[in-house]
């Protein structure tokens, strides 16, 4: 190695070992190749470095879903004839004239207590696992996002004579959001084995099976709110590969909660 540097190196045996040597002039630039080679095996050696699986944020979860539950004995089961429900309601039609809070407001209504009880029931497992992955209050945001971007693309699709309440569409862009990070995280690291399309297809596959029973079920809503939290987990994962720090978290989680109550403002207005 030396030599090849056209360094003049002396090996020697001594009592305590071999010793190695270099004429006084050639000293300094033995020093910078023999750490360079040592740096260099180094990297070799060392495997690369792998994300540690996210856990989930079981507290969360089950708050964002004990808070459905005690909304819905307040609202109570849906009567057009309510306020809640009269103003709250994901309205195609009064959504596409400007009443965009419904968009919001419609995620927090339920039908009756076995539809709140499978939106928290699944709500609690999914956004656990968002909020684990980017924090509580990214993924509190993003998922509150996702549902109010799903609602959005919804009353576009259907354009009038239609509405809809419930956790659902925003459900589904929590499992959107898990899918698009799945996504981000095997481009991030380059993944040789399973392709990036499988977590697409596991999300898919979920809806298919959860999203798609049930009486007055809306799918498309489903399928909109999976597609916006897609849409967001991808940029999501790249930019944020770790939960950001809590500053962030705070920032994030008491914007998501300033805009579910300025809605409701808006439509109890």
């Amino acid at each position: 190695m030396l030599i090849s540097d056209g360094l003049s190196p002396n090996v020697r045996r001594e009592l305590e070992g071999f010793v190695l040597s270099v004429p006084l002039h050639e000293a300094e630039r033995a020093a910078d190749v023999i750490s360079a080679y040592e740096r260099e095996n180094s990297e070799r050696a060392s495997p690369p470095e792998r994300e540690i699986p996210a856990k989930g944020d079981a507290v969360t979860g089950l708050t964002v879903s004990a808070a459905l539950l005690l909304f819905f004995f307040l609202t109570g089961p849906r009567d057009p004839a309510v306020i809640w429900f009269e103003r709250g309601s994901a309205d195609a039609e009064q959504i596409l004239l400007g009443e965009l809070w419904r968009t919001v407001t419609a995620l927090t209504l339920h039908a009756d207590l076995g539809h709140v009880l499978a939106n928290a029931l699944f709500g609690a497992l999914f956004l656990s696992a968002v909020c684990g992955s980017l924090g509580a209050g990214v993924g509190c945001a993003l998922a509150l996002l996702s549902g109010a971007g799903g609602n959005l693309l919804n009353a576009l699709f259907h354009g009038s004579q239609h509405a809809s309440v419930g956790a659902s569409t925003a459900v589904f862009g929590a499992v959107g959001l898990l899918s698009g990070l799945a996504v981000a995280r095997r481009w991030r690291q380059q993944s040789t084995g399973r392709p990036w399309w499988v977590p697409v297809g596991a999300g898919l596959a979920l809806l298919a099976m959860l999203g798609t029973t049930g009486e007055r079920v809306d799918l498309w809503a489903h399928l909109f709110g999976l597609l916006v939290g897609g849409a967001l987990g991808v940029p999501a994962g790249f930019a944020m590969p770790r939960p950001p720090r809590p500053l962030v978290q705070w920032i994030f989680g008491s914007i998501a909660f300033v805009v579910l109550f300025y809605c409701w403002g808006l439509a109890l207005d």
